[in-house]
């Protein structure tokens, strides 16, 4: 169970450091010395804060008329190029001044890091490396105060401390030659449930009743660090075995009390071992809540009669608050624990700086061995840390030592022989201007510092006439080239009067296509817009105070994902991260297919494909909407498979971007176009890599037509006018027939309504006499 909450709680403090980590990321400006990144510059001072790539002209004539002052700061080479004269570039440096820098000694005081206080004066994002010489002393003091669990289980155990004072002292004594021990001890909280609160037990909680018994207690200090050996084992003979419920131990109580109770206990300038012995895991944070203990451990000595008063009010510390006040006062804790709860321990000491785990035997007989061996381990290992580091400023470490190479937030050397003197280098960056501020560099588990004052450089030191200048109209003073101005007067030569100008022209200089007057976040003055600043501390800024640097895409909750800075809304990312949020490692492996990234149809961002020209898919392979561009590419077709068309005479140039193959057979027919002969080609189109590059698959044989036959022509004519003539005749005979049809009927009504007796009065016979006039008659 205790592994667990270990290992759980380690977890927890390195993701609390992480989220840290990263906050920290999100706010910080990335600066780079060679290009200036401006933001809001009117003056030099501005410009210096803008980064330490940024340098100011100064000279009068720099800037042209109407141009803004901004353009006065550059980099350097930049404002060579604009031919600003080199002595008139102001560029402020770094440099320190040592205020003590006493040599390394091994006499009384000893003093083992070099220099010992340092004036640092800063440019804003412009990093200063110094050394910082260490050497470990021989005969530095040593004191060890004995922390003991009397808990029943370590009943054997007390036995075999009560006999170590002397040959634990004369051990320590061979080392340094000046050295001092304590002792305390703990149980736990009197509250259930790790105690039986009946009276009776409290006061006897041994199993034993006729076994000496102390009654239940949380901490106690029974001896300050003396060199009086004899003193040390009379004290721990007076003490006796206790005895709580549940098997963690109030060792985190114990541990809090022995360092920040700094008086009580005895600690004096030397090298500060605490030695934990105990068989049991221990009680956190939060454990508290078990005995209803809400208030959390205040970190503060609460000792009263050499006892812990406020063990059953305030709640277990932390093994971050351990670990914090353990550093401060530069305590080296050794836990001397038996076999079964080396784990446990060896997990906390991963989380306390400068510890050691050691194992107990099973009557604690090896105790004396084990605090020499863990002393010799801890002080040979020189960790360079530091403390009450201010905002904005960041510390990092390198070595000459194994593995030191790589610049860390601690610098560390293993294996450092008493008299060996190691060089750490430390780079000190402050990320922004700030007022004089100190803080301390120096060797965990050694009281020895290195005091740093950090002063920022951010003004532009010009040695400038106070008098009214020509330049300025003679209504201002020229300070570093610009001019400041009279009351009264505004403009970058001071021409401007207020109340010369018209109200309502002036304003609308400064609205940004008749929008709002600087876009809501500035004042006009004289046609121009003076910024305020933003919520945040930052300044508006842009010709409309249009732009900021707090207000960009985030992800993850941080502002460009804490891998790029915020420049005028939007996010510059750092190198190696892309997107609108620099939320993406830049990388196109996923991108690329066939030897292209994304078919050379798209951009890979986020390393996914971004595409072009209405192409989808995960690569741009496909385009739905997209036709073939077929009868475009008739011409390159016909000239290139054929060498006829409107392209014969530039046909590789013209059709460059096709790749043109005649064939016999083609299994699909995408495109059918005619030539300039009126022929038909059929071919194929497949895309290649990129916009508007095919392949094209072309049939040999194109779709000529035939020539007209006259003779059928001629033919069909005649027949054709035959026909037509054929069937106005019959056309004729049939309206003919018709006509005489209905004439018949008629008459042949017209019969039946006859009243004659059947002869037509108007018939005749036709009888007709002939008389021969040769004839007489007689006969």
């Amino acid at each position: 169970m205790m592994i667990k909450n270990a290992v759980l709680h380690q977890e927890m403090l390195q993701s609390v450091c992480l989220r840290g980590l990263l906050l920290l990321l999100v706010g910080r400006q990335v600066y780079t010395q060679d290009q200036c990144l401006k933001a809001s510059v009117n003056t030099c001072g501005d410009c210096i804060k803008s980064g330490p790539g940024c340098a100011w002209c100064k000279d009068l004539n720099f800037t042209k008329t109407g141009e803004q002052e901004a353009a006065r700061c550059d980099t350097v080479d930049v404002l060579k190029e604009r031919g600003c004269p080199a002595d008139s570039i102001i560029n402020p440096k770094n440099y320190y001044d040592k205020i003590l820098d006493k040599p390394l000694t091994k006499n009384s005081p000893p003093v083992q890091i070099k220099p010992q206080e340092l004036q640092l004066y800063l440019r804003p994002g412009m990093p200063h490396t110094f050394q910082l010489n260490f050497k470990r002393a021989e005969g530095y003091p040593v004191d060890l105060y004995y922390l003991m669990d009397l808990s029943y289980s370590m009943k054997d155990d007390l036995e075999n401390v009560k006999k170590l004072g002397n040959s634990l002292l004369a051990e320590l004594q061979k080392i340094t030659g000046n050295a001092r021990i304590g002792f305390g001890s703990f149980v736990d909280k009197t509250l259930l449930p790790y105690t039986d609160t009946n009276e009776a037990k409290l006061q006897q909680p041994c199993a034993d009743k006729n076994e000496p018994c102390q009654p239940a207690f949380g901490f106690q200090h029974v001896l300050p660090l003396t060199q009086d050996g004899s003193k040390f084992r009379e004290m721990v003979a007076k003490q006796h075995i206790s005895g709580n419920l549940d098997p963690p131990e109030g060792s985190l109580d114990a541990i809090m009390q022995a360092a920040v109770c700094v008086k009580e206990i005895g600690w004096g300038n030397s090298t500060r071992l605490l030695v934990l012995a105990t068989d049991d895991g221990f009680h956190m944070a939060g454990d508290g809540k078990l005995a209803a203990i809400l208030e959390p451990n205040k970190e503060t000595c609460q000792m009263v009669d050499k006892k812990y008063t406020m063990s059953n009010i305030w709640d277990y510390p932390s093994v971050g608050q351990i670990a914090r006040k353990l550093e401060e006062q530069n305590i080296q804790p050794i836990f001397a624990v038996t076999k079964k709860m080396e784990t446990v321990y060896t997990e906390l000491s991963k989380l306390i700086p400068k510890s050691a785990v050691g194992v107990l035997s099973d009557d604690s007989s090896n105790v004396v061995k084990l605090i020499v061996d863990a002393y010799n381990n801890l002080t040979s290992e020189v960790i360079m840390a530091h403390d009450n580091l201010p905002n904005f400023i960041s510390v990092k470490y390198t070595s000459s030592c194994s593995g030191g190479e790589k610049p860390s937030d601690r610098g560390k050397c293993d294996n450092v022989n008493i008299g060996q003197e190691v060089t750490f280098n430390v780079t000190v960056t402050a990320e922004k201007c700030i007022n004089s501020q100190s803080f301390l560099i120096g060797p965990l588990g050694f009281s020895e510092k290195l005091k740093v004052t950090v002063q920022t450089r951010c003004e532009c030191e010009c040695d400038d006439s106070k008098n009214l200048h020509p330049h300025c109209g003679n209504h201002g003073t020229v300070v570093c080239g610009s001019c400041r101005c009279q009351s009264g007067f505004l403009g970058q030569r001071c021409e401007c009067q207020i109340g010369q100008k018209d109200e309502a022209s002036l304003k609308k200089q400064c609205r940004k296509e008749n929008g709002t007057e600087c876009e809501g976040k500035g004042d006009c003055v004289c046609g121009r817009c003076q910024c305020h600043i933003t919520e945040g501390g930052g300044n508006f800024y842009g010709e409309h105070c249009e732009c900021d640097d707090e207000h960009c895409e985030k992800f993850d909750n941080k502002q460009c994902a804490g891998h790029g800075k915020c420049k005028c809304g939007k996010c510059e990312c750092e190198q190696g991260y892309e997107g609108t949020a620099c939320h993406c490692a830049k990388s196109d492996e996923d991108c690329k297919i066939e030897g292209s990234v994304c078919y050379n149809r798209g951009k890979c961002e986020c390393n996914q494909c971004v595409c072009e020209r209405g192409y989808k898919g995960p690569y741009c392979k496909t385009c739905s909407a997209c036709q073939p561009p077929c009868q475009q590419s008739g011409n390159c077709v016909e000239c290139l498979a054929f060498g006829t068309g409107h392209f014969e005479k530039n046909c590789s140039l013209a059709c460059a971007h096709l790749d043109v193959a005649a064939v016999e057979k083609l299994v699909k027919s995408d495109c059918r176009v005619r030539d300039k002969e009126g022929c038909w080609m059929t071919f194929t189109m497949t895309e290649k890599l990129g916009f508007d590059t095919y392949s094209i698959n072309v049939l040999k044989d194109r779709e000529c037509p035939e020539g007209p036959n006259i003779a059928a022509i001629i033919g069909g004519s005649l027949a054709g006018v035959a026909l037509i003539g054929l069937l106005i005749l019959l056309i004729v005979k049939a309206i003919l027939y018709a006509s005489d049809l209905r004439e018949w009927r008629r008459f042949e009504k017209d019969r039946k309504h006859e009243k004659t007796s059947g002869t037509n009065p108007l018939f005749q016979n036709a009888t007709t006499t002939v008389q021969n006039p040769t004839f007489s008659g007689d006969s």
